[in-house]
């Protein structure tokens, strides 16, 4: 019986050390429920084969326009400069060989998007064109550990009127925000990394069920909404009663489908029917 109870206890003391390493934050819950009832256009209200490519200025004039609220990306150039721009590299948007990183405002300006006569935005000149109309995800892109993105994007949303938070896949991002803006309503972005196949590795495992919540603290989680079924994702939101935000969705039927597992949406490639919301 001994042996039993040791097993017991060791179990339980299992049980307990997982729910705090995933545990979020528990306080500042009234400032995310700002960010509820609104759908948010991923990379603005988009279509790469038309004026107003995704992260555009075109495609977040649209959103602002439809009422939507905006989820965008934002990374730094070569000089230092806050630009709105997702992948890493320009090849597929630019068809520009290097990183965005490698370049600077100046020539990072002169690339059109996709098909389009849109260039690259710094982030400055897409909140004075959103001033504060629709909320705003801001998805901060750092790739390792070079975390001088964080002050500069923060230097610029002080001084925004509108309604906003921050995510990212990095939580040393939101480590950045616990220490330096915990006011600011920051999300955790995560995905069934390993479930995928893609990825590989104790890291991803760690980053797939949000053991560093307990570090990062994030008063959200967002998740990919085909990996809905993750424990630690389904915990943060039944038990700790966390924030979740679906991404991407890109269907009704996704959307209507997923409705009972998040709280907010991230869509694209659709219009989501106001009235189901």
């Amino acid at each position: 019986m001994t042996a039993l109870y040791i097993v017991i206890i060791v179990l339980i003391s299992l049980w307990l050390l997982y729910l705090m390493a995933i545990m979020p934050r528990l306080s500042h819950r009234k400032a995310r429920k700002d960010f509820l009832g609104v759908y948010y256009a991923h990379r603005g209200l988009h279509d790469n084969d038309s004026a107003a490519p995704e992260n555009s200025l075109a495609a977040f004039k649209k959103a602002v326009k439809a009422g939507y609220g905006i989820e965008m990306d934002v990374q730094m150039s070569k000089d230092g400069i806050p630009v709105v721009f997702h992948d890493f590299t320009l090849e597929r948007v630019c068809r520009k060989p290097g990183k965005v990183c490698e370049y600077t405002w100046q020539e990072l300006k002169e690339f059109t998007l996709c098909e389009s006569e849109e260039t690259i935005p710094k982030f400055e000149d897409v909140l004075k064109l959103v001033s504060g109309k629709v909320p705003l995800i801001v998805e901060l892109k750092v790739e390792w550990m070079d975390l001088t993105l964080c002050p500069s994007v923060d230097g610029l949303l002080k001084g925004y009127k509108g309604l906003y938070c921050i995510e990212s896949f990095n939580p040393l991002v939101l480590l950045w925000y616990r220490r330096y803006g915990n006011d600011v309503v920051r999300g955790q972005l995560s995905d069934g990394f390993v479930r995928s196949g893609e990825f590989k590795g104790l890291l991803y495992r760690i980053l797939q069920n949000l053991l560093l919540n307990w570090v990062t603290k994030p008063d959200f989680v967002a998740y990919n909404h085909k990996y809905a079924s993750i424990p630690a994702r389904r915990l943060c939101r039944r038990l700790y009663k966390n924030m979740a935000v679906a991404w991407t969705i890109r269907s009704q039927e996704e959307l209507d489908a997923a409705r009972n597992q998040f709280d907010i949406f991230i869509f694209d490639s659709f219009i989501p029917d106001k009235s189901k919301g």
